[in-house]
């Protein structure tokens, strides 16, 4: 809870790819009140008092998952539509001045799209693909398999775009960019 809500706040991506593994975490322990308690929540440093909040947390991200019918496997329609969101600002991004930078960086990832979605399987925007592709890496390199070249190459083209683009959601967020204003330079 106090991980994701500053995840939430310094970096929509790393949020996004949290909660599916919150989501990981609570089918591998079977939506169960007491696992989570003894496996997610008794060995961090949680002051007594705040345990059965942290449980509650845990427990809502549980039925929002049975809700939704992703007991088994799938992803809570919040970081979907958060993926939608982080799309459509690609789009524009890909589109109006404000993203050059961003531009130039997707066009060394945009000739691996073909490869990640033949992997993947996936017929999905792109956005949510890298995301799928992110993730898919984060779990190879937990069970130990993270030095194979398909990890390292996703690493490598997908990191770069989707940092730049959780960086522009949040100064977006934030309203410290205006996406339809032209960029001041330098001693303007």
């Amino acid at each position: 809870m106090d991980i994701a809500q500053a995840k939430r706040r310094e970096n929509i991506a790393e949020y996004i790819l949290y909660l599916w593994q919150i989501e990981d975490l609570l089918r591998a322990v079977q939506f169960s009140p007491e696992a989570v308690y003894t496996q997610l929540i008794a060995p961090r440093n949680i002051p007594e008092e705040q345990r059965h909040i942290f449980l509650l947390w845990y427990m809502d991200i549980a039925n929002l998952l049975r809700q939704e019918g992703k007991e088994e496997k799938g992803h809570l329609d919040h970081t979907l539509h958060l993926i939608n969101d982080m799309n459509d600002l690609h789009l524009q991004l890909m589109k109006l001045p404000v993203g050059e930078r961003y531009r130039q960086t997707f066009a060394k990832l945009e000739p691996e799209l073909p490869r990640l979605r033949s992997v993947l399987g996936r017929n999905t925007n792109d956005i949510e693909l890298c995301f799928r592709a992110l993730y898919a890496a984060m779990l190879y390199r937990l069970k130990g398999e993270g030095n194979k070249s398909a990890v390292s190459d996703t690493l490598e083209y997908i990191s770069p775009v989707i940092a730049q683009l959780a960086d522009m959601y949040g100064k977006v967020e934030r309203g410290e960019i205006d996406l339809f204003k032209e960029e001041k330079t330098e001693g303007e």
